[in-house]
C-alpha cells in the first residue's frame, strides 16, 4: 500500500476550527506535526486559533454546508501545501431544545445542511483530492457523538444528523478501501467547551428532572483525534467514543 511517510508534511484541514473541539483537534495536531488549514464561518476566530500554533498554518473562512465553499477551502489547501491528508469533519450546531411539533423547519434544515451535508461536501472533496495525489490516499474523521445513539430530550434535529453520520462513516470506510482513503468516527460526551458550560449548572434528563453532569478537558478529544490521525493507512480506528467518565450516559433514558 502506497501512504505518507512520517519524513513528508502532513496536511490536514480541520473544520469548526475557531473554537472548542476544532481548536483542541488543531493544536493536539500541530503539536504532533500536522500541517493545520483551519477552516469555520468566521475568520477572526480562525486567526486566534491558527496563533496558537507553531510551523505553518493557514486560516480559510468556509461555509461547509455551501459546496462552492467547500471547494475553494480545498483549493486553497492543495495551493498552498500541495495535498490533503486528513480532514476532521467537526463543524456543527444543534437547535432549540423545544418538543418537535414546536421547532421551525428551517432550525431543522440548517442542522442538517451543516452537521451532514457539510460532512458529506468535506469528504466528497477530500475523496477527490486524496485519489489524485501522489502518494495517494488519506483519512476522514467525522464528529458523530454519543447522543446518536442514546439522545437527550427534545434534540431530533442533532440525534437524527449525527445517527446519519455513523452510516455516511461506514460508507465512506467502504467506498475508501481501494484507494488508500481511511474514514473513522469520534463520539464526544462531555468535552468542557462554551457549548457545555450549561452541563455544570444543570440540564434535562430522560426522566424530566434537571441535574447536573459532569465533564472533562476538552484538550483529552484533541489527543484523540490526533490518535487517530497518527495511525498508518493500513489501520483505522472505527469508531471511538471519548466522554466524561462521570457522566450519566451509560444507563442513559
Amino acid at each position: 500500500m502506497t501512504q505518507t511517510t512520517p519524513a513528508e508534511p502532513r496536511i490536514a484541514i480541520v473544520t469548526g476550527a475557531g473554537t472548542g473541539i476544532g481548536r483542541a483537534a488543531a493544536v493536539a495536531l500541530a503539536a504532533d506535526g500536522w500541517t493545520i488549514v483551519a477552516a469555520g464561518r468566521r475568520q477572526e476566530p480562525l486567526d486566534e486559533t491558527c496563533a496558537l500554533l507553531g510551523g505553518d498554518r493557514l486560516a480559510v473562512a468556509t461555509d461547509v454546508a455551501d459546496a462552492a465553499s467547500v471547494e475553494a477551502l480545498f483549493a486553497a489547501a492543495v495551493n498552498a501545501f500541495g495535498r490533503v491528508d486528513l480532514v476532521f469533519n467537526n463543524a456543527g450546531v444543534g437547535a432549540p431544545p423545544v418538543a418537535p411539533d414546536e421547532l421551525e423547519v428551517e432550525a431543522w434544515r440548517r442542522v442538517v445542511d451543516i452537521n451532514l451535508t457539510g460532512s458529506f461536501l468535506c469528504a466528497r472533496a477530500a475523496f477527490a483530492q486524496m485519489k489524485a495525489q501522489r502518494p495517494r490516499g488519506g483519512r476522514i474523521i467525522n464528529n458523530g457523538s454519543i447522543s446518536a445513539t442514546t439522545p437527550r430530550p427534545n434534540s431530533a434535529p442533532y440525534t437524527a444528523t449525527k445517527h446519519a453520520i455513523t452510516g455516511l462513516t461506514k460508507s465512506l470506510s467502504l467506498d475508501g478501501r481501494d484507494h488508500d482513503i481511511a474514514c473513522g468516527q469520534i463520539d464526544i460526551g462531555n468535552a468542557a467547551t462554551p457549548m457545555v458550560e450549561v452541563m455544570k449548572t444543570g440540564v434535562r434528563q430522560a426522566d424530566g428532572s434537571i441535574r447536573a453532569e459532569a465533564t472533562m478537558d476538552v484538550s483529552h478529544v484533541g489527543s484523540a483525534v490526533a490518535y487517530m490521525a497518527s495511525l498508518p493507512l493500513d489501520a483505522n480506528v472505527l469508531t471511538m467514543t471519548v466522554m466524561a467518565n462521570q457522566m450519566p450516559f451509560v444507563g442513559r433514558g
